[in-house]
């Protein structure tokens, strides 16, 4: 349980307008302009007490401080304890016994006196930190737990003072029996204590984070005027060459120059194959080399770097909120007004019955046993045991928005290319039409693509080299979003694309057609190849099909989910590779920006929609969807729009993603069902004088870990292809 676990009650609009933040350790609501703030990695958090603030700098040292106050606390309770057996010994042994012992009269100490001794250090200086967390509540008038129990304990703690000092003050006559000093004290313990268990589970089970800053490697060998130079891996540019030796984690992202090696990088993806990489390979700033030495080129450093991304993506994502915690938020606003309503109506209704003491007992245990901290770290703590959980798998969720959607989930659109099939196609196809040559064909489709990073243009280059053919130079490429590419070799114009791009031109294909349909009924990508106003050939390539992608598909459909093939390809081609994975609804021949039209069309027809995608133009249906799935493979941009990233190239992981978000949805409500009946219970016991405040104490710290405990059960949760998730 964090220092101030109450999450204050702020309309989403508030948040929106720049003015309101959220406390990444306790989840509050705070005022940027009254709030402390801190800058992290060009970031700026803002915190609703000191407590907050040097748990978000160093959880260590605040956990090595809460341990210590603990230790106060419990060492105070222990000794009142022990004075409290001495006292029912002596009782028991009878005064003559006493008479054995040489202590000399001491008429000051009497039993009230050695309560306030051993009770004092406890109350101002194990409970100082709710103290200071009841100032700052009040100062940005954001009341949070902190300020109950310092309300319910002091009242305790200074009417046991009256009691014992000042007893003509009080408006009954007491006795000095009658102080509450020991209320305070357990109530203080069991309070501090249930936070270090929390505290410790949570650092047990929200490692994720932590793992990934591990990650981050120290020194860097960068070659600067020649020399290889040691430096602190913060320090390299981009546009820097650095060398990696065997078993070295590689300081920042970038591309091999020179030089082979395997490379680890399980700690991103989950990945557990060790990846190959050579000249042109991209390296990712944290995995671990193997026994190859190879030189590359920094392209991003510092915040701008996949695990930088990474890090504050699960860090944004574990303090994130859920609409139903907003709910609980608004419902909380209104609730401790309430709960000290109740706790003062309960003090003056015993006193006008004639019991001022069991008044003051009932106004402690409301105010003690109506604590939301259940509340305040019911969506916290799921997200963080979650959102960890996603993260050691290679799975990245952006937070509770998008596990919310993912429970009412009812179709998942796959894009094809990429997606479904591996991505790189391989020609098998070169067909001359007319007096071309089969070389000049490929030769010419070549040269247009040789500085494209499309998919099916790299094939065409692969297979152009493959052959040993020499590459024309090629000017004025222009790509035609949807349609192809055009370029001019040797002052002809060349076309490379589909038949909507010949047909804009006046181009004829129908010497084409017979072949065209043909490769097309074999699954295969058709492309037109011509000059001038005349078709050369067709070029015939042919996509591989993942082959988990089945198995994904029919773990949806055995989860109630449709599945949709969504193509830019020509409906044959789609529909054979739909065919060959089990999807049954094909949308094809889309173009990019037609790709959101449909996924808005499905959702007018009431779908919840997830779209699945890697590519650039997959981007606007990505953002349209009602959750967007980037392939971790796929481009920055898809990468960006995504709600949930795959680090892995694994269409499984689709399922796994969608498995776990409602595992941690169902974890969510199960927190705030269990928080909502808790208080709603144990407030009219308290009230009417059925329960006492220690009692009240421990059951408020049991709640608390309840939910914690039931966060950590996720951890077990079985997202893998071909299980289903269970809690």
């Amino acid at each position: 349980m964090n220092p101030s676990p109450m999450r204050h009650s702020q309309p989403l609009p508030a948040l929106a307008s720049g003015k309101m933040a959220k406390d990444p350790v306790c989840g509050m609501i705070v005022d940027k302009t009254t709030a402390l703030s801190r800058e992290r990695g060009g970031r700026s958090y803002y915190f609703c007490s000191e407590t907050c603030l040097r748990t978000f700098e160093s959880p260590e040292n605040e956990l090595k401080a809460l341990k210590t106050r603990v230790t106060i606390a419990l060492t105070g309770v222990l000794a009142l304890a022990l004075l409290r057996a001495g006292a029912f010994i002596a009782l028991a042994a009878g005064a003559t016994l006493l008479t054995w012992v040489p202590i000399p009269a001491l008429p000051w100490f009497t039993w009230g006196i050695w309560l306030f001794l051993l009770v004092t250090p406890v109350q101002f200086i194990g409970g100082w930190s709710f103290y200071k967390g009841a100032w700052n509540a009040i100062r940005t008038r954001n009341i949070n737990m902190d300020f109950l129990i310092a309300l319910g304990t002091s009242v305790a703690y200074f009417y046991s003072v009256a009691v014992l000092f000042f007893p003509e003050v009080l408006p009954v006559k007491v006795a000095e029996r009658d102080v509450y000093f020991e209320v305070s004290a357990v109530i203080i313990a069991f309070v501090l204590l249930g936070r270090y268990m929390e505290e410790i589970i949570k650092k047990k089970s929200s490692a994720a984070v932590r793992r990934l800053l591990d990650l981050k490697p120290a020194i860097a060998h960068v070659i600067r005027d020649g020399q290889e130079v040691d430096l602190p891996a913060e320090n390299v540019m981009a546009g820097e060459y650095l060398i990696v030796k065997p078993g070295e984690k590689i300081p920042t992202d970038g591309a091999v120059r020179e030089g082979r090696s395997t490379v680890d990088e399980s700690m991103l993806t989950g990945e557990s194959m060790p990846v190959d990489k050579h000249p042109g390979s991209a390296v990712i700033g944290g995995t671990l080399n193997g026994s190859g030495v190879f030189t590359f080129k920094a392209s991003r450093v510092g915040a701008d770097t996949a695990l930088a991304q990474i890090i504050k993506m699960v860090e944004e994502a574990q303090t994130s909120t859920a609409q139903v915690q907003r709910l609980a938020d608004r419902v909380t606003g209104y609730f401790v007004p309430a709960v000290v309503t109740v706790a003062l109506l309960a003090l003056v209704s015993w006193s006008l019955a004639g019991s001022f003491p069991q008044g003051l007992l009932a106004f402690i245990a409301v105010l003690i046993i109506s604590c939301p901290c259940a509340l305040g770290v019911a969506t916290p703590a799921a997200l963080m045991v979650g959102v960890g959980k996603g993260a050691d798998n290679g799975i990245l969720i952006r937070g509770g928005e998008v596990l919310e959607r993912a429970e009412q989930l009812s179709t998942v659109v796959f894009d094809k290319t990429g997606t479904i099939t591996r991505g790189e196609p391989n020609v098998t196809d070169v067909i001359p039409l007319g007096t071309a040559l089969e070389s000049e064909v490929l030769m010419l489709a070549a040269a247009v693509e040789s500085g494209s990073e499309h998919p099916l243009g790299a094939a065409i280059v692969r297979a152009a080299r493959h052959r040993g053919i020499n590459l024309h130079k090629a000017t004025d490429i222009n790509g035609v979003a949807g349609h192809g590419i055009e370029g001019r070799i040797d002052g002809h114009k060349i076309w490379l694309g589909n038949r909507r791009l010949f047909a804009r031109q006046g181009i004829s294909t129908e010497a084409a057609e017979e072949h065209l349909i043909n490769l097309e009924a074999d699954g295969k990508t058709a492309i037109l190849v011509g000059e001038g106003n005349r078709v050369l050939g067709v070029i015939a390539m042919a996509d591989t099909i993942k082959p988990e992608a089945a198995e994904a598909v029919a773990a949806l459909q055995a989860a109630g989910i449709k599945v949709v093939l969504l193509s830019g390809d020509n409906h044959r081609t789609a529909e054979t590779v739909a065919r060959q994975v089990g999807i049954e609804r094909v949308i094809a021949e889309v173009l990019p920006d037609d790709k959101a039209a449909a996924i808005r069309q499905l959702q007018a027809q009431g779908q919840v929609v997830a779209m699945v995608g890697d590519g650039v133009n997959d981007a606007p249906a990505l953002a349209t969807a009602d959750i967007g799935i980037a392939i971790g493979s796929g481009s920055d941009v898809a990468k960006e729009t995504g709600g949930i990233i795959l680090l892995k190239n694994d269409v499984r992981d689709v399922v796994s993603a969608i498995r776990l978000s409602r595992a941690t949805m169902l974890k969510i409500k199960q927190n705030l069902f269990w928080a909502f009946i808790y208080n709603s219970i144990g407030i009219p016991i308290a009230a009417f004088g059925l329960l006492n405040p220690i009692l009240a104490a421990a059951a408020m710290a049991l709640s608390s870990l309840s939910v914690i405990a039931n966060s950590v059960l996720l951890k077990r949760a079985r997202i893998g292809s071909g299980q289903e998730a269970r809690s």
